[in-house]
């Protein structure tokens, strides 16, 4: 597929959101298992004798298990704001959503979830409250934005 044609197909928008859906269960399902074995651990861990040593190391898998919950937490706000534009209706204007070309890029205004490569082409998910996004929301094709310096036009809105 090239650049040209993707705005055309119309089920891009729906392979983007399944391929930034699928980095983000992955994300979740990938925090559940660590945790699980951090939990697995800690179990193992309180059986052991009681010296520094041993607190020592339950007191690391505890502050590990936290980081891995918080991660978890965030993975699945993440998910929810993407569930939340799944039925998004294709506007005129940039809003929360919205699958942008630009001559800098392609943009899809969701919640900052890096970078993904669908159909060959390199999209970054980015948050509406992001920098770029903030700038971007209102606009509509064909109208120009700057950027730290970079100036790029929307070149399509899905």
């Amino acid at each position: 597929m090239q650049n040209n044609d993707i705005h055309t197909n119309k089920s891009w928008k729906q392979d983007v959101y399944n391929a930034y859906l699928t980095i983000v269960l992955d994300k979740i399902n990938r925090l559940q298992h660590n945790l699980a074995e951090l939990k697995e651990s800690g179990s193992n861990e309180t059986k052991s004798t009681a010296s520094d040593k041993h607190e020592t190391a339950l007191a690391m898998l505890q502050i590990e298990q936290a980081k891995n919950r918080e991660q978890l937490l965030i993975a699945q706000q993440q998910q929810e704001a993407l569930q939340r534009i799944k039925n998004m209706v294709n506007p005129a204007k940039i809003s929360n959503g919205s699958l942008v070309k630009t001559s800098l890029g392609h943009f899809y205004i969701c919640t900052a979830l890096g970078k993904a490569v669908v159909a060959n082409v390199v999209v970054q998910a980015i948050s509406a409250q992001s920098p770029l996004g903030n700038i971007l929301i209102g606009l509509s094709v064909q109208q120009s934005f700057t950027i730290n310096n970079s100036h790029g036009i929307i070149e399509a809105i899905e």
